[in-house]
């Protein structure tokens, strides 16, 4: 099967350069063909159907197969577009996404929260919304590194899919909404001169009947599988431990270092021409030093190892590749429709592609638009806050999009594939990615976004 695979990427490779006609933006940047977005889309599909249909090749060779469709895309860029630019772009972001999920992986994995009470509904609910609550201190991918373990363990006997899914969309999704600390979209708009708070003043509103409607189906869920599940009952201390509290220190060290940025702070230098800054050399220092220093016990109670880490790692290389086309052809579409865009459609687009691309750079694409829409500049600050100011619904609407919409998909935010490997490898069993969509993202999600759509966003702007 694999001899197969490669037939096919060299197929695509060859189709790719020999019918290569980009075009222009009114920008003077190139804007590659359609067909360009194949490796992204026949990633996804492999992505979706490997562990379903056929597992143990999928298994064995999904880094391969990742680093190879993204090295399409690379080899195109180069080769036919000449533009290097994109691809050192992306391996930026890719290695500042990547920093970041590595040092919050390995810096959590060495503090244990032991909760000794029984797991009943009431609880659980009071945990995934203390989860979404501290996801706007510690990012949402702190959040669930910190939290998926213990989660798991106070539900050791009845842990069903359904606790770890909504688990991914409060405390990995939905619960990130009202800092830019809390959600990777959020912080590239900070970058680019929205004002710290103006997230949480203007989101809280929306964030909050969200986050609560979603625990309330939770709750449901959990009681209704509570009355049917059967499990060993014991004798509970009703205490709550906590270990590791070394390990705080560098979860602060690394939150501490997100606004370690030039263009954040003026004084930080800039590490140019290498794809990375002090930033993300602080977040790898702490994986090492956290890794080494921890307690090999809590380790080993956490059952801690780093293949959920390896797999974000390998997937998403191959995913930050493939998407530069997609992404650059989004940009160029929302550019020359802007004018005929209101804020309930941005609303729309910007979540529905947050689902199938990484969030981030989707948001900041359609913040782009946004400002363009206007005659604004996304790379001058302070334009940036003249549209927040004067046009904040529209920047509401994307801002929501980005973050609630992760959460349909295990693709759509970092921490959901993350959480999705830490359950695997703990013995639960995770629907696919079609099933996890289809029988509760759509169904669960899309009904309180329509109404989210239909209160704050329909027919403004």
């Amino acid at each position: 099967m694999m001899k197969n695979f490669k037939k096919i990427a060299f197929s695509i490779v060859s189709f790719l350069l020999l019918n290569s006609t980009p075009l222009f933006a009114s920008g003077g940047g190139t804007v590659p063909p359609t067909y360009t977005v194949i490796p992204f889309v026949l990633l996804l599909l492999l992505i979706a159907t490997g562990p379903l249909f056929f597992h143990h090749f999928w298994e064995h060779h999904y880094p391969k197969i990742s680093i190879a469709l993204g090295a399409i895309i690379v080899v195109y860029y180069l080769a036919v577009l000449h533009d290097s630019l994109s691809l050192l772009h992306s391996l930026a972001e890719y290695l500042s996404f990547i920093a970041l999920l590595a040092s919050l992986f390995v810096a959590s994995g060495g503090i244990l929260i032991k909760v000794d009470k029984p797991a009943t509904p009431m609880l659980n609910t009071l945990l995934l919304l203390f989860g979404a609550v501290i996801a706007n201190v510690i990012g949402t991918t702190g959040a669930s590194m910190l939290l998926i373990r213990p989660f798991m363990k106070i539900n050791e006997g009845r842990i069903k899919p359904f606790h770890i899914i909504f688990f991914i969309f409060l405390v990995s999704n939905v619960g990130g909404a009202l800092t830019p600390i809390g959600d990777p979209p959020l912080f590239l708009g900070f970058l680019r001169g929205v004002e710290f708070f103006w997230f949480v003043e203007n989101i809280w509103y929306i964030w909050l009947p969200t986050i609560l409607a979603i625990a309330g189906i939770y709750y449901v869920f959990d009681h209704l599988d509570l009355k049917k599940s059967v499990y060993q009952e014991r004798d509970y201390t009703k205490t709550i431990e906590f270990k590791g509290l070394k390990n705080l220190a560098y979860l602060v060290i690394i939150l501490v270092s997100v606004f370690i940025d030039p263009k954040v702070m003026s004084w930080v230098p800039s590490l140019h021409p290498f794809p990375f800054g002090i930033r993300e050399i602080i977040m790898f220092s702490v994986v090492y030093a956290s890794f080494k220093t921890a307690d090999k016990n809590i380790l080993k109670q956490n059952g801690f190892n780093f293949e959920p880490i390896k797999e974000v790692a390998y997937l998403f290389v191959g995913i930050f590749a493939t998407m530069i086309p997609a992404l650059q052809i989004i940009a160029h579409e929302a550019n020359v429709m802007g004018d005929k865009l209101d804020a309930g459609i941005f609303y729309w687009a910007t979540g529905v592609l947050s689902a199938f691309l990484d969030n981030a750079p989707t948001y900041l694409n359609f913040l782009s638009a946004e400002l363009g829409k206007f005659g604004l500049d996304v790379n001058v600050a302070q334009q940036v806050r003249e549209f927040m100011n004067e046009y904040p619904l529209y920047l509401r609407s994307i801002s929501v999009a980005a973050v609630f919409f992760g959460a349909m998909t295990y693709i759509g935010n970092g921490p959901n594939f993350m959480v999705k490997s830490i359950a695997e490898s703990s013995g639960v069993k995770m629907p696919s990615f079609f099933a996890y969509l289809f029988k509760y993202a759509i169904p669960i999600l899309i009904p309180i976004y329509l109404i989210v759509w239909w209160v704050f966003f329909y027919g403004k702007g």
